[in-house]
């Protein structure tokens, strides 16, 4: 037997295995699939529920009659958390203070210096991390004027945020002088 037909044949036989361990492999997928539940579970405060640490003192009155509010959960560490709170403060500015949602940006550790935006920024605030049940950030939750809960979801983007901003409040076209 040369070495071309024992190496065709090796080759075979590590085929046959490798062929064997995925089968196997794919058994074991299949069987935790079947055991574990299909839907995952719930992330972040419940819709309808009332909003955590929004007493009159606390948050800097928020809440403001008619008005939404939206409460950002950043991280120092995180550049789309950086990303999207410099969106959020170019979005207050265009929008002004005409009926818009209050935006807070909050961290668990140390956030930017203050005044770096027209957004406010509270740091050190791990206490509303656990009390909203933030899994990781950035992290949007809508706060409708009763102080219930509206929305609570994960951003990826500051596009993701956008579109969050535009499902509160619609843009609404601005008339000419």
């Amino acid at each position: 037997m040369d070495f071309t037909t024992s190496a065709v044949i090796a080759s075979w036989v590590a085929i046959a295995l490798l062929a064997l361990v995925v089968s196997g492999l794919i058994r074991q997928v299949h069987q935790l699939s079947r055991t574990q539940p299909h839907h995952p579970g719930r992330v972040g405060i419940a819709s309808g529920a009332s909003a955590p640490g929004l007493d009159p003192a606390g948050l800097d009155g928020l809440l403001s009659p008619g008005r939404a509010a939206l409460l950002l959960f950043l991280d120092a560490d995180c550049r789309t958390c950086g990303q999207v709170l410099a969106e959020a403060n170019a979005w207050t500015v265009r929008q002004g203070s005409d009926g818009a949602p209050r935006l807070l940006g909050l961290y668990a550790g140390t956030g930017p210096q203050a005044d770096e935006g027209s957004v406010p920024v509270r740091d050190h605030r791990p206490e509303l991390f656990t009390a909203y049940d933030i899994p990781a950030t950035p992290y949007a939750v809508v706060i409708d004027p009763e102080g219930r809960i509206a929305r609570s979801e994960p951003l990826g983007s500051p596009t993701a945020l956008l579109r969050l901003l535009d499902d509160i409040q619609p843009a609404t076209p601005r008339s000419l002088p």
